[in-house]
């Protein structure tokens, strides 16, 4: 009984994600051929993801009200202490980090940041409506896959002084934005009835349920294949059995109607591919 109520708290607070982030840019260093080491600025990252995550839970139950009580929003609505909390917790722990971390990093970071917060918080006022960028037409899931891209492959790069772009980055920016954009439209999906209600065009709105997972389990298809062609011409195919077991296992996850009425299947299942696809490749690197 504790150790659910450990990973439903684990997960409805985006420990989980934040964590599945830090992975990645260990992922990241492990495809740079770059040593496996702890860095500033993923503290940054865990940290500068916890809250942005539950930012946006709280702008969401604090607009509207009535969601505490959806499937979605329970947990927060049951637990308000805690919630607010790691809330609390995340924005502390976040300017600890800002104050540790390298002014290079901060200064790429910058953008993303900006871009995130706009993602979230309203800016613009027309007619007593305030805008945020996520309502833009089908901005939302390309925004969110480039966000998480950059984030985990350029800051590692610029931390470690590394090229910031050449084939090899070019790749892994491309295979990690089709990946996160593969595992985002089952979202999408879940939020078609709010989307609807705010006006929001997604893909799922625009091409209907089986089309966007269709498009779903075709992203993650060629992400695999651009992984066995990148991965075999940098002679590290000791990663790739690592990136056909993610692939292959978030495909299953995607289409597999008993793991879809799951109640943490959003929170849990889908952003747990994230931090698999990032264990899978740092245990590669160290049984290669």
């Amino acid at each position: 009984m504790h150790a659910i109520k450990f990973l439903r708290f684990f997960v409805n607070t985006h420990l989980y994600v934040a964590l599945g982030a830090v992975f990645l840019t260990l992922e990241t260093q492990v495809q740079m051929g770059l040593r496996l080491q702890w860095q500033a600025y993923m503290s940054l990252i865990f940290f500068a993801t916890l809250f942005d995550y539950n930012l946006h839970r709280l702008v969401t139950i604090t607009t509207k009200k009535e969601l505490l009580t959806s499937v979605k929003h329970q947990w927060v609505g049951k637990n308000r202490k805690l919630f607010y909390g790691m809330l609390v917790f995340s924005m502390l722990g976040l300017i600890v980090a800002l104050t540790q971390t390298k002014i290079a990093v901060l200064i790429g970071m910058a953008p993303l940041a900006l871009l995130t917060i706009f993602y979230t918080l309203p800016f613009v006022k027309q007619n007593k409506y305030f805008f945020r960028l996520r309502d833009i037409p089908l901005l939302k899931i390309f925004l969110i896959a480039f966000v998480w891209s950059v984030v985990t492959i350029y800051l590692p790069l610029i931390s470690q002084e590394q090229t910031i772009y050449d084939d090899t980055v070019g790749f892994m920016l491309l295979e990690r934005f089709l990946f996160i954009f593969a595992i985002t439209i089952p979202c999408d999906i879940r939020d078609m009835k709010a989307d609807t209600e705010d006006g929001i065009k997604t893909i799922p709105l625009l091409f209907g349920t089986r089309h966007s997972i269709r498009l779903a389990n075709i992203s993650i298809i060629i992400f695999f294949i651009l992984c066995l062609f990148h991965y075999v011409g940098q002679n590290q195919i000791f990663l790739l059995p690592a990136y056909f077991l993610s692939a292959l296992s978030t495909l299953y996850f995607i289409n597999s109607d008993k793991i879809r009425q799951l109640s943490f299947y959003h929170y849990g299942v889908l952003d747990g591919t994230i931090l698999l696809q990032g264990l899978l490749i740092v245990a590669a690197s160290y049984f290669k």
